[in-house]
């Protein structure tokens, strides 16, 4: 935000220091700060002008020149003097004798939107230029001068953080059947409602928008802009102006919507205390009474259902001293305090404090040692190393699998991506989605990696991904959104831009699944024929083979793709395993492939040779499968290793081929098998 030096100076007897020594200041103990530039005006005289940074805990008290007088008056322990024309005291010997509410009605519909609204009333203003002073400092801060009515409000708004408006008595519109009295109505706009702003644009309001109104239209759009209808002009003679404090999150969302961001909205946006409606109408009313003449109409009508209170803080110099790590003592607390407009109390050795009335950020007693800390300066603290015992942070399995798992699939060549959870298909609906291909929860990885392959095919003729993520569906037909299922699953996608044997594609995306469930130390996994299920057509409607673990499930393999529970993984992958002794004696290798119909599942094979083969056949892998029509008809052809060994001795030749000669009996015995010789 920019602060004239000059304006800051106006509230100080003394001379300040130079700007940059206030801004250097300024930066070490509250904000960062620097000299922007130097202005000079045609009257001869010149400001600096400063950016000051204020941090968004402190834009409740500090958009304004006076938050900043007070911390440099705190900082450098400097008196503050009240502003020029008197912050608290207008003028009221020329108050007409009858009261404003015989004027003026205000009726605010919306309370909770509207927390407080102070309006007040003045007649015979003169309405004209600013004095040369006042222009010059909305010129030095980047404001145009439009009159001396409206530099007043604007000028009361940069110098207190209060906002205000001014609208021309004449023209608002009357109490119905009472002409002679007006009325200002703090209401929602109505659907199809628009306002002209006072820079002649055009706004469509709704019902979410708060507007201040008279009887027949909206005035002004509240906490934001004015409108054209009560705009100050050279023919106003009576005015009624307003100070009020607007609910932060209707203003946010209003500035959103209607695309106007105004140093108004700015400020209620930030939030700040009702209480400053009071002392900024009292410097308005002042300032336009000194530069435009005028009466004040009776007293103000003050809307203020919830009175604001400063939040009490109760605590003692230990636990400031505990707090900030060094001894503080209560002296220091208590001119500290004073100095940055602090009511302190002290009862025994018991503190209870409030914080200026602006000050929204203060609630508790740490927030009274950072105030503390940051007057003495955190430089002045000295470094110590915290003491206390640290214990090493326990194991995480789920953690170590997946850091595993990740440095296997990187090693395999393949890159991790990060995708949204939202997408444009899926079970479940989302309320307000982010986008219109963002609808749904995604109920699966891998449509999310196929889109990733086609937008990296502009710059890579492969891309291999991998993706961890949750994905969610329904528990059920007909379930509510409460009742879906959340799960951690692991995709792997292997494609290519020009065509490439889907054979080949396959067997690569085979054997990196199956590098990485045996790096886990996992051998009991084998491939089942996909299972012809609602939901595997639905979740995985191009599953060529089904991922299995011992008896479990754990996901699905396609031609270039693969996509398994990442949790029964993990699960499976630390529970505890028996170790047995590798056998001192040679195996002895034999290969089998067997002619199948196409519907006979490979589980039902491997299930027909291990019976066949007992203890001495210790593992059979499917390592070939191809379909090919035979005498009119499609066979399916499966080709094993198996491997035979004993732990007893070395296995004879006469020994392995009767093994292999009842394997190959149990399978013909099967009807439309066929061993291939």
């Amino acid at each position: 935000m920019i602060f004239s030096y000059n304006w800051l100076q106006s509230f100080f007897s003394k001379k300040l220091p130079k700007p940059e020594e206030i801004a250097e200041v300024l930066t070490i103990y509250s904000f960062e700060a620097k000299v922007l530039k130097e202005t000079r005006f045609l009257s001869g005289t010149k400001d600096i002008v400063l950016d000051i940074d204020i941090l968004p805990n402190r834009a409740h008290d500090c958009y304004s020149h006076l938050g900043i007088a007070r911390e440099i008056s705190a900082l450098l322990s400097l008196n503050l003097n009240p502003p020029i024309g008197g912050l608290n005291s207008p003028k009221r010997s020329k108050t007409k004798n009858f009261k404003l509410k015989d004027r003026l009605e205000i009726d605010v519909k919306e309370p909770d939107l509207c927390r407080r609204y102070i309006a007040g009333a003045m007649t015979n203003v003169k309405v004209g230029p600013s004095p040369g002073w006042l222009e010059e400092r909305l010129i030095a801060v980047g404001q145009k001068s439009v009159n001396n009515i409206v530099d007043a409000a604007n000028y009361a708004m940069l110098e207190t953080g209060q906002p205000l408006h001014v609208f021309d008595f004449d023209k608002v519109s009357g109490v119905q059947n009472q002409k002679s009295k007006k009325c200002i109505v703090v209401r929602r706009a109505k659907k199809g409602e628009k306002i002209t702003s006072l820079d002649n644009n055009n706004f469509a309001l709704d019902t979410d928008i708060l507007v201040i109104a008279d009887s027949r239209e909206p005035l002004a759009i509240a906490g934001i802009k004015g409108g054209k209808k009560a705009e100050i002009d050279s023919k106003t003679k009576n005015i009624i102006i307003e100070s009020a404090n607007f609910e932060p999150t209707n203003i946010r969302l209003t500035s959103r919507k209607i695309g106007l961001v105004t140093g108004s909205s700015i400020s209620f946006e930030n939030e700040i205390s009702p209480a400053l409606a009071k002392a900024a109408m009292d410097r308005a009313t002042a300032l336009i009474q000194e530069i435009a003449g005028g009466e004040i109409i009776g007293e103000r009508i003050d809307f203020y259902p919830k009175k604001f209170k400063s939040a009490r803080i109760f605590f003692k110099p230990d636990d400031i001293s505990k707090f900030l790590g060094i001894s503080v003592s209560g002296k220091e607390i208590f001119s500290t305090l004073k100095k940055l407009g602090f009511e302190v109390k002290k009862s025994k050795e018991n503190f209870i404090v409030s914080g200026p009335a602006e000050r929204l950020d203060l609630s508790i007693k740490e927030d009274v040692g950072e105030e503390i800390a940051r007057i003495r300066g955190y430089g002045k603290i000295p470094p110590k190393a915290p003491g206390g015992l640290l214990f090493p942070v326990p194991p995480n399995d789920k953690r170590r699998c997946e850091n595993m798992i990740k440095n296997l699939l990187a090693a395999a060549g393949l890159s991790e991506v990060y995708n949204y959870s939202f997408a444009k298909a899926g079970e479940i609906e989302i309320e307000n989605p982010i986008a219109a291909d963002k609808k749904f929860l995604r109920a699966n990885l891998l449509d999310g990696l196929k889109d990733n392959a086609g937008q990296n095919f502009r710059y890579f003729d492969e891309v291999k991904i991998f993706e961890m993520g949750k994905v969610f569906r329904r528990s059920g037909a007909g379930a509510k959104f409460g009742d879906m299922i959340e799960k951690n699953k692991l995709a792997g996608l292997t494609a290519y831009k020009a065509p490439k044997p889907a054979k080949e594609i396959f067997y690569e995306t085979k054997g990196i699944l199956e590098n990485v469930i045996s790096s886990l130390g996992i051998s009991d996994y084998w491939f089942d024929d996909s299972p012809d299920t609602e939901e595997v057509k639905t979740e995985r409607p191009m599953a060529m083979a089904e991922v299995k673990i011992g008896n479990e499930s754990i996901g699905y393999i396609n031609k270039d793709s693969f996509e398994i529970d990442l949790d029964k993984l993990i699960l499976l992958a630390s529970e505890e395993r028996e170790f047995r002794p590798f056998s001192k004696y040679p195996a002895v290798i034999r290969d089998i492939a067997i002619l199948v119909s196409p519907k006979t599942k490979i589980s039902e094979v491997l299930d027909a040779i291990q019976n066949a083969g007992g203890e001495l056949l210790m593992d059979v892998d499917l390592f070939d499968v191809y379909e090919r029509e035979e005498t009119g008809r499609a066979r399916k052809s499966l080709a094993f290793h198996l491997i035979f060994q004993s732990n007893e001795k070395t296995l004879s030749d006469k020994e392995a081929n009767a093994l292999m000669e009842k394997i190959i009996k149990a399978l013909e015995d099967k009807r439309e098998w066929e061993v291939r010789r």
